[in-house]
């Protein structure tokens, strides 16, 4: 089974010139997750797939989507968090096998003036993930490089926004919950990111981050046969991870 997680950074951009279309007829994936849909309505082209959303109450901001093959048995819309829940950054559908997370994490303030959402809204994940029995696969933009692999100059970033220690120990929290980083489970590879800065040629000049996942119950480890950013893939500033785990049915 093929999964696509992708920050879109705004649908109607990235299909301006064909960019979803093509990556989903080039990988023709089982379920995708994007983020940051900016809509509030459904797509209107649905892709021969089973459409979910969770829109903002404010027009053409954040937004999450998930496009599948198969019909869930739940969808599940809400956290229990105020703002977060007006902002339309969360979608939960159960399958048999597995539960399928896709969230949109607050992205904290340059000057961290929003960090105590953020962890708010971190800690009300893992509170959830806690409570499920079922297999997780969690889609996210995350909003956080984890370790020094995972950013260009962490030299410098250490206490800035997105890769500060206390933002770092909470993907450590999120992950003792029995979850794992799907794609650091099968490679240390560096200089492996998955959102480009806007401005000085960052993407040209490779100078990035890693701050979008696939997280995987560890069960589901021995069953991962690839991960990989398709780093070429344009129309956002971020690119997606595609997942490829041997599930034989939903």
């Amino acid at each position: 089974m093929k999964i696509i997680s992708w920050n879109i950074n705004g649908y109607r951009s990235a299909e301006k010139l064909g960019y979803l279309t093509s990556l989903l007829q080039e990988k023709q994936p089982d379920i995708i997750c994007l983020q940051e849909i900016k809509m509030n309505e459904p797509f209107p082209n649905h892709y021969g797939y089973h459409d979910y959303y969770n829109y903002a109450s404010k027009k053409g901001y954040s937004g999450v989507a998930v496009l599948t093959k198969e019909v869930p048995i739940k969808v599940q819309r809400f956290i229990g968090l105020e703002q977060f829940d007006t902002e339309g950054r969360f979608l939960l559908l159960e399958f048999e096998k597995f539960v399928l997370i896709n969230i949109y994490i607050p992205h904290g303030g340059r000057k961290k003036e929003n960090h105590s959402y953020k962890f708010g809204s971190i800690n009300k994940l893992i509170q959830l993930v806690k409570k499920i029995t079922k297999n997780v696969i969690l889609c996210t933009d995350f909003n956080i490089a984890h370790t020094e692999l995972d950013v260009k100059n962490y030299k410098t970033n250490y206490h800035n926004n997105m890769f500060s220690y206390e933002e770092r120990e909470k993907i450590d929290e999120l992950l003792q919950t029995g979850l794992i980083d799907s794609f650091r489970s099968l490679s240390r590879e560096d200089h492996i990111y998955s959102m480009w800065p806007n401005g000085f040629h960052a993407r040209e000049r490779n100078m990035g981050w890693r701050i979008d996942y696939i997280f995987v119950s560890k069960k589901l480890e021995k069953n991962l046969k690839d991960v990989v950013y398709l780093e070429n893939q344009l129309g956002s500033d971020h690119c997606p991870c595609l997942a490829d785990i041997r599930i034989e049915s939903y």
